[in-house]
């Protein structure tokens, strides 16, 4: 890959208050490879960023591309060809509002993944954790109560999120089937969902037993579990076993935040679904049990992050937004801001992302050594956070890995 020079960039860093002077910043082979003061670097090619505030690319840690309709279970009739092809459309969207990775929560697969690393789809690069784990009748468990057949393995949009394993020797081999199939990391659900109409949100799901076996799989292959959770029990249960990541935790309570803080665990929050679906579920066929259950996790939201906060536990960011949602992808940091820094807001769809997907110092920051991954905005979102909003308007120019996806700098 050809070298380039990000010119007259001023970098913004979540870990320093001044952005500084301009800097050139030195792009080769996908990596930064050297920083140096606006008008040090040598000819060649290169674009110039005017002054710009340069910004490292977002990650967001929980996203669902193909999930792509509201109503999960329209999902069933979906084939998996209709289904590549809308998350295709929608990771080039992420992508054009400045998201360069993100975090799969289920459903995609190493198929993907590779189309995206060879730019077959254009969009960020993913780290997938295959089929979500789930016991019977958990928040996986996507048969009607009218099925009593065991769960066919259909090639359709919903059956490809999850697996049904229950007891020590089906999880153990779950996990290892889906190391197997290239997931990055793995996903298990420990309480009920919002999303699934049978299992209430208070109820644990998997035994410790099990999530001590899932975790020991995980752990043999050098990897980790996330783990589904709103309950506060439920957290504290997947804490004690060694899961690194609680996505959601609406409902965390300052016991379970401690321990997570103890544990050096993660908390990935992901505000801008609930209000969405307050929005949209009803239209999309929700029921009003699962709007119930909504109503219930929305409210406990911005709470479940000042909890966090006073634990000291390291936040994450992510979306997890179905089907036609996708373009309020940059609102989270506007629900956020409600009761946290832009600086803070930031951090966690950066360095905080990175560090939970073990690439701290190559991802979420602009260093030496890092990979290229650089936002030119037109302005500092430290100081307004619209400038990460309008689908990508404000942000002429989007690298990813040293690639040029997007150049309006006129």
């Amino acid at each position: 890959m050809a070298s380039i020079t990000v010119k007259n960039a001023r970098i913004l860093d979540t870990e320093r208050e001044d952005p500084g002077d301009p800097s050139d910043i030195v792009v080769a082979d996908g990596e930064i490879r050297e920083i140096m003061p606006a008008g040090r670097a040598s000819a060649g090619d290169a674009v110039d960023a005017g002054g710009r505030f340069v910004m490292p690319g977002l990650i967001d840690c929980h996203a669902h591309p193909f999930l792509a309709d509201v109503n999960l279970a329209r999902l069933n009739e979906v084939p998996l060809t209709l289904m590549t092809a809308r998350a295709g459309n929608i990771m080039r969207g992420m992508l054009m509002r400045g998201f360069t990775t993100i975090r799969d929560a289920a459903g995609g697969d190493w198929g993907i993944k590779q189309a995206v690393e060879e730019d077959e789809i254009i969009g960020p690069r993913m780290f997938i954790a295959g089929r979500a784990l789930s016991q019977t009748g958990g928040h996986g468990d996507s048969r009607r109560r009218t099925e009593t057949a065991a769960p066919c393995r259909c090639a359709d949009a919903l059956a490809i999120t999850g697996v049904i394993a229950d007891g020590h020797d089906e999880v153990r081999k779950a996990v290892r089937e889906e190391l197997r199939l290239g997931a990055d990391q793995i996903k298990i659900f420990v309480s009920g969902g919002v999303s699934s109409p049978h299992d209430p949100l208070e109820c644990n799901q998997y035994s410790a037993e099990e999530i001590r076996v899932i975790v020991e799989e995980a752990t043999r292959r050098n990897t980790y579990v996330m783990a589904h959770a709103y309950g506060a029990d439920a957290i504290k249960v997947a804490l004690e076993e060694g899961v690194r990541s609680i996505e959601h935790g609406n409902m965390i309570d300052d016991e379970a935040a401690r321990l997570a803080a103890e544990k050096g665990a993660y908390v990935v929050p992901t505000l801008v679904t609930y209000t969405v679906l307050e929005e949209e579920g009803r239209k999309h066929g929700w029921s009003e049990a699962m709007l119930d259950k909504l109503a219930v996790v929305k409210s406990a939201g911005l709470s479940s992050i000042e909890i966090c906060k006073r634990a000291g536990v390291k936040l994450g960011l992510g979306t997890d937004l179905l089907g036609d949602t996708f373009g309020h992808q940059s609102r989270e940091f506007l629900i956020r801001s409600e009761i946290e820094t832009p600086r803070e807001i930031l951090r966690s769809a950066t360095r905080v992302n990175a560090e939970i997907l073990n690439r701290a110092g190559r991802l979420g920051e602009i260093s030496e050594g890092a990979v290229a991954d650089l936002l030119v905005l037109d302005g500092n979102p430290f100081d307004d956070l619209g400038v990460l909003q309008d689908q990508g308007a404000h942000v002429p120019l989007i690298m990813k890995g040293g690639a040029i996806y997007k150049n309006q700098l006129h």
